[in-house]
């Protein structure tokens, strides 16, 4: 497992001890990114079930510039900051320890907008639409954010969920990935929020 592409490529990631997290394949996240990126041009992104943090990594090494990194266990933050650390972007980036909801609730207080949600929780997990609509809730995407979420090939989310919208569904083997794009309707963006 390494970071495909950007400041950091090449480097090698560790993973999380154990057989509890899975990490994204290098295949699938150069097939992702070449979806959503490849590279972007500032920015921040929220990496929610962080797990080895490899998502949001990729996501720094391709040009954001903060990425937010939450996991609940102790030993995926442990690893998530070794591989900031080797990758030498631990200067653009905030790990914390926190349950998904209460994590958003507190991003909220900063008054901090994401243009790009990853989402990668254990495969057994099925409830992102409630991740969305709590992001929405909170304020928490700019408009024209992208949402990103990895989950098991046989569930399958709806092509809309609150303002968020459907832009691809891809699956490898066992693997699904889900792009939206958040389109709030003219008016109906929290107060503050970014324009692209």
């Amino acid at each position: 497992m390494r970071v495909i592409s950007g400041e950091a490529g090449g480097r090698p990631l560790k993973a999380v001890p154990g057989m509890g997290t899975r990490p994204t394949t290098d295949k699938v996240k150069e097939a992702v990114f070449s979806m959503i990126g490849p590279y972007f041009d500032g920015g921040k992104a929220l990496d929610l079930f962080a797990g080895t943090g490899g998502l949001g990594i990729e996501a720094l090494s391709r040009g954001m510039e903060l990425a937010v990194f939450i996991d609940r266990e102790k030993k995926s933050i442990d690893v998530i900051r070794d591989n900031l650390k080797a990758t030498g972007l631990e200067k653009r980036a905030e790990v914390y320890r926190n349950d998904s909801f209460r994590a958003l609730k507190a991003l909220a207080k900063r008054d901090i907008r994401f243009d790009l949600v990853l989402l990668d929780p254990p495969y057994k997990l099925t409830g992102m639409d409630d991740v969305l609509l709590q992001l929405e809730e909170l304020g928490l995407a700019n408009p024209g954010a992208v949402v990103l979420i990895e989950h098991d090939a046989e569930h399958r989310y709806a092509a809309r969920i609150g303002s968020f919208v459907e832009r691809r569904h891809t699956e490898y083997g066992e693997i699904a990935i889900t792009l939206y794009d958040y389109a709030p309707a003219p008016g109906d963006e929290p107060e503050g929020a970014e324009t692209p």
